[in-house]
């Protein structure tokens, strides 16, 4: 790891502690949770996700483009998702995440979201990732499927070399020979990456599993061993959901699940903030 200059740390250098609004940081004693569907499918669906995650989540997630195994599958709203994130983000006064694909999609995506992604399968996209160095918002970084632990920290090196030092880490499970989960949900990676950065750490337990009922005893595994919070798919009706169905909770699982993590962050001295209810709605121009 002797090249990643940025992204190692020091001896005596503290973790990182990354704004991704005014109100909602990750990398502190707060820990971070991130939750909403694989994919936006419409304004009404993300509306029930903000409404009921409200009391329970610090960020919301939701995919607009689609990095899809077939190309026959659904590939995203787009730009269309982009208005509804946005519409979200300001009526709910909460942070969104979404995937950027390409670096085409960059701009418009910083236009409409607080936090960009970069997805598994583009983590050595190069050029992508000298182009995020370049913006001035965070940046989730995921493991590549078959990444080493040094790559993936060379691969955050790309981006905080090129300007943009707000880099947050997130894994979420390598390939192994094993097909009765999706992947292979590596914590001891997530230890290790504590240990040689100074960057937060999330994890997300749906990609890593494949498999709804696998997801909570892996969530308060991952907080137990460091992380510095939780990306996670739920769904008004996880069986209908367009993407990734099997892996996605309801929506009242998810909160369930928040909720048991409290004595567990408590133990390895970290905390869940109280989220913010929403903000009484004031008139927004509705997405189309």
């Amino acid at each position: 790891m002797q090249n990643a200059k940025l992204a190692a740390k020091v001896e005596s250098q503290k973790h990182s502690v990354l704004q991704l609004t005014d109100s909602v940081s990750v990398g502190g004693e707060d820990l971070l949770i991130v939750g909403g569907p694989c994919s936006v499918e419409s304004l009404d669906q993300m509306e029930t996700v903000a409404q009921q995650l409200s009391g329970s989540v610090q960020a919301l997630r939701g995919g607009v483009y689609k990095p899809r195994t077939s190309p026959y599958a659904f590939q995203g709203m787009g730009q269309d998702g982009l208005e509804i994130l946005n519409t979200i983000r300001h009526r709910y006064d909460i942070p969104v995440v979404t995937e950027v694909m390409a670096i085409a999609q960059i701009e418009a995506v910083a236009d409409h979201a607080d936090v960009l992604q970069i997805g598994s399968r583009n983590m050595q996209n190069f050029d992508l990732l000298k182009a995020m160095g370049e913006i001035d918002k965070p940046v989730v970084l995921k493991r590549g499927l078959a990444a080493t632990i040094e790559e993936f920290v060379m691969a955050a090196e790309y981006i905080l070399a090129h300007g943009n030092s707000n880099i947050i880490l997130c894994e979420r499970g390598i390939r192994s020979f094993d097909s009765y989960t999706r992947n292979v949900l590596d914590l001891g990676a997530v230890v290790a990456l504590k240990q040689i950065t100074h960057l937060p750490v999330l994890v997300d337990p749906s990609h890593a599993t494949g498999k709804r009922e696998l997801v909570p005893d892996l969530a308060r595994a991952a907080i137990a061993c460091g992380a510095d919070g939780l990306l996670l798919e739920c769904h008004p009706v996880p069986e209908e959901s367009v993407s990734d169905a099997r892996q996605t909770l309801s929506l009242e699982d998810m909160n369930a699940l928040v909720r048991s993590l409290k004595p567990i962050a408590a133990a390895v001295g970290r905390s869940l903030p109280v989220a913010r209810r929403p903000k009484s709605e004031a008139p927004v121009a509705m997405a189309q």
